[in-house]
């Protein structure tokens, strides 16, 4: 493999892959990608088919009516459907400390398949324990799944390399709009088949065991564990990595260093990243889960229960994923080089202030039949644009620490998750009165404000350079300027940022 070194690499002692090297376009690298793609949307249709799945539990009319219905009231299914987050949010950062330690590929592993397994058993919970049994067996998946971001973020900084970082990171995660896609879109039918509402959990889960079968023989936490990748595919993922020295290039990985907990908690760039990841988040869920009942209460038109309809935002986020890294890539292609930074924060302004401009649209919306189909193409414009911040917020983990990605992600998801669930409470405090648009409005304008203020602040104090801290054992070296040799999102990826 030839390798070409740019004159800061010669100075700094980092090698730099040049655009001579001999790699495979498509490699065990995408496959491992792929993988983890249906990972991800195998654990988002665990999470997302009992919103669906309750309906049919509790309506002998919307099933199957051979199978038993449940007596459960509002606030039961307020519990039913937030137990999963309880333990959510426990696992968010021991799961990225743990997936550096003892590899991405187990927590992965386990994390999939042991939620897997108790999806199976949820029929049997709900109809022998009651909807108290049902809470604590989420609570345990939604432990189960705490593990499965950081430990994604933890595995992607180990096998995308630089200049394929946004691309791999946003095919990944686009799993999860596919796994919800898929439920939302057949759970209503398998509800109404022979096989019953109990099917809407014994599919995913059996799904879910296949595929924990197939990663654990087919993939390895690292490209040096790998046993079919070739050496030319390693050398470029190794050499890619800016943390590792030549001479590192092509060896096992070096014991991990301890994990700098002050310094990444009093980090400005990463503590940008966390309001960052917490304004998505707001907003994410204020769209997720509150706009049913807009669309219900102020425009009279229920879609919660229309599954292909409640899918349709998903769907098009996915489109628009595949949409966003091809201009991203077209943007590379150009002869202007890109900045890494510049790339991030375009994309990540993209995803969170084109829904900004979507929820201020939404917020003068009244009903009439024309404005139910503009109010369902803005809903889906909000929901769908916001994928750009794959190549955005979502990756910046990786950039300011490769070495500690998950344990970042860890951190920042689990922040996050709690402004879903303060999110609807807030909701609940302005919209008093469902029908009443002017209250939906202030709804509306706050979370547009959140978004704004989100990615204002990524853009102004967000940074895309490996910190110091990254390797808190050894000097970390930085450039200055771009005259000392500053590298771009482009052919060249950055070393480190002052």
């Amino acid at each position: 493999m030839v390798l070409g070194c740019s004159p800061c690499c010669s100075r700094t002692g980092y090698q730099q892959i040049g655009n001579t090297g001999k790699w495979p376009r498509f490699g065990v690298r995408h496959l491992q990608c792929i993988l983890v793609f249906f990972g991800l949307a195998v654990a988002y249709s665990l999470r997302v088919n009992l919103s669906v799945a309750i309906v049919a539990m509790t309506d002998r009319n919307a099933s199957n009516p051979d199978f038993p219905e449940f007596e459960w009231n509002e606030s039961v299914k307020s519990y039913l459907l937030s137990s999963f987050f309880w333990g959510y949010v426990v696992t968010q950062v021991p799961g990225g400390y743990l997936s550096a330690i003892y590899g991405a590929k187990y927590m992965l592993f386990f994390g999939v398949l042991v939620c897997s397994c108790l999806a199976l058993l949820t029929p049997f919970c709900a109809i022998a324990g009651g909807w108290k049994t049902v809470v604590v067996l989420r609570a345990i998946q939604g432990l189960c799944q705490g593990v499965i971001f950081p430990s994604t973020h933890t595995f992607l900084s180990k096998w995308a390399p630089t200049e394929e970082r946004g691309r791999l990171v946003g095919y990944c995660y686009s799993g999860s709009q596919f796994g919800t896609v898929v439920m939302l879109s057949v759970s209503g039918y398998i509800a109404s088949s022979s096989l019953g509402w109990p099917s809407i959990f014994y599919v995913p889960g059996c799904v879910g065991i296949l595929w924990s079968g197939v990663w654990y023989f087919y993939c390895s936490s690292t490209p040096a564990q790998h046993p079919s990748i070739t050496p030319a595919e390693r050398r470029y993922i190794e050499s890619s990595n800016q943390t590792r020295r030549p001479s590192d290039v092509g060896r096992e990985m070096t014991p991990r260093p301890h994990t700098p907990w002050r310094r990444i908690l009093t980090s400005g760039p990463f503590l940008v990243l966390v309001l960052a990841h917490c304004a998505n988040n707001w907003g994410f869920w204020t769209l997720l889960t509150e706009i049913p009942t807009f669309m219900k209460s102020v425009l009279g038109m229920d879609i919660k229960n229309n599954g292909p309809l409640s899918a349709l935002p998903y769907f098009a986020m996915i489109l628009l994923t595949c949409v966003f890294i091809w201009l991203s890539d077209a943007m590379k292609q150009r002869g202007t080089v890109i900045p890494l930074g510049f790339s991030r924060k375009f994309f990540n302004t993209l995803g969170m202030w084109l829904p900004m401009l979507a929820l201020i649209g939404l917020g003068y919306i009244t009903e009439s039949e024309s404005n139910v189909r503009l109010a369902i193409s803005l809903l889906t414009t909000a929901v769908a644009t916001n994928s750009a911040t794959y190549l955005g917020f979502h990756v910046n983990h990786i950039d300011l620490s490769p070495n500690f990605a998950g344990t970042l992600m860890g951190i920042t998801n689990c922040a996050a998750n709690f402004m879903s669930i303060l999110a609807p409470l807030i909701v609940g405090l302005i919209v008093w009165d469902e029908t009443n648009p002017a209250q939906w409005r202030i709804v509306f304008f706050f979370t547009a404000f959140v978004y704004f203020m989100g990615n204002l602040l990524f853009m102004v104090f967000g940074r895309t350079g490996v910190q110091e801290w990254n390797t808190p054992t050894t000097r970390t070296p930085t450039a200055t300027s771009t005259e000392e040799g500053e590298a771009f999102d482009g052919d060249r990826a950055p070393l480190i940022e002052a």
